[in-house]
């Protein structure tokens, strides 16, 4: 009987070509493994085209709500953005779809574990810390840096190693964006995109949008609600988050949000340029710190500000399976106690605006922050606190005169 191997299966040309070359290179009985993140139609036709390449079987496993709940979810609350513009669509869905492909290879009793990969991205580390730390026994096998026995460089390559194993696919060597897509987002790589120096050219890259230009020239009006940091409706409609996300894009999508153009460093040590979609992310994250603000005091918003940043290293460099992330994640839990509300914004060509907030746990106080502030504030009490609060200030001032005046 022959061993089994699980391959991470987008029904893409490169996961395609890897079938058959499992299959000559290590003699596997190759099962492959879908795992739907909420690609929407890309996952049509898949299951004939993993067979008509010599599967043995297919699953399509379906996370949406899984990657969701308990990978959006804590990033949102976290308010995790890497280097400030990247919401992490590909980086969270990683360490989900890692966590099923164990699950698969331990009920099919596999060996080993393959993804389509390159050696010169973040997704390769992701996987493989995914798999480490979750099934630190089962081999992986990574054709594109095998390249002693995996030599093929270029679509056409794959094109024609296919069609001598007598697969006829549907794809030809024409260059188009590289694109990875998800309920969350979708990145584009590639073709103009290589050079910063070059405007992306929006009329043939967009898929989940409009550009601000474009967009309709009347703003929208949002409502939302969050329970404990989880968001629960959008314009009074009680939703599951999954369902959110897809409104939201929806919305985000028509009026131009979420667009961004971004170099960003890679964990391989390069600099990648990318252009990321995330409508409906972009709307949710504005939506739930525009509550936070509410809610959290001065203190606990710094360190989760200090969090947040730390998570969204973490998460980008595909340490999901680690003390670290839960510790993280738990201080932030303690943080979602009180962020329950209500959040108004207005949508309008690419930008959210602000239209009102409340929360039975605010700890804005309208007499205080008023000019008139009432019993609870003594103006006098400034002056005190000003003369504690600036004494370093002063006292660093008095000791570098006294040392001029010394030296002079």
């Amino acid at each position: 009987m022959k061993e089994k191997v699980v391959l991470a299966y987008s029904g893409g040309l490169d996961t395609t070509a890897i079938i058959p070359w499992l299959k000559e290179t290590f003699d596997y009985d190759v099962v492959c493994c879908c795992i739907d993140c909420g690609q929407a139609e890309e996952l049509d036709g898949l299951e004939e085209r993993a067979k008509m390449s010599g599967a043995s079987k297919l699953y399509i496993e379906d996370i949406v709500d899984d990657f969701c709940d308990n990978y959006i979810v804590p990033c949102v609350q976290a308010h995790a953005v890497y280097e400030d513009k990247y919401l992490l669509g590909t980086s969270m869905a990683r360490p989900a779809i890692a966590k099923k492909l164990v699950e698969i290879a331990r009920k099919e009793g596999a060996v080993a574990i393959c993804h389509g990969a390159t050696g010169k991205g973040n997704d390769q580390i992701r996987f493989e810390l995914g798999i480490k730390a979750l099934a630190p026994d089962i081999k992986i096998i990574a054709p594109w840096r095998m390249t002693d026995v995996w030599t093929m460089q270029s679509r056409e390559d794959e094109i024609e190693y296919c069609k001598a194993h007598g697969i006829d696919l549907p794809f030809d060597a024409s260059h188009s964006y590289s694109r990875d897509r998800n309920i969350w987002h979708i990145s584009h790589e590639g073709l103009e995109l290589e050079d910063p120096a070059n405007e992306p050219n929006y009329d043939h890259l967009l898929v989940l949008g409009v550009t601000p230009e474009k967009a309709p020239d009347e703003p929208e009006y949002v409502t939302m609600t969050f329970e404990k940091g989880v968001p629960k409706s959008v314009n009074g409609v009680e939703m599951k988050v999954s369902d959110i996300i897809r409104k939201l894009n929806e919305l985000g999508g028509k009026h131009g949000i979420g667009i961004i153009d971004i170099v960003e460093n890679r964990v391989v040590g390069m600099k990648s340029r990318g252009v990321y979609e995330t409508p409906g992310g972009t709307i949710l994250y504005e939506a739930h710190q525009q509550l936070e603000e509410l809610v959290l005091d001065r203190a606990t918003y710094e360190v989760k500000e200090e969090m947040g940043n730390k998570l969204s290293q973490v998460v980008y460099e595909g340490k999901w399976f680690t003390p670290l992330r839960e510790a993280i994640q738990a201080f932030i839990e303690s943080t979602q106690e009180y962020v329950t509300g209500e959040v108004k914004f207005k949508l309008y060509k690419g930008n959210i605006t602000k239209a009102g907030t409340t929360s039975p746990y605010s700890l804005y106080s309208e007499s205080l922050a008023s000019f008139t502030t009432g019993d609870l504030y003594d103006h006098h009490d400034a002056d005190g606190f000003i003369n504690l609060f600036g004494l370093p200030l002063k006292v660093r001032a008095m000791k570098m005169q006294e040392a001029k005046n010394h030296t002079n």
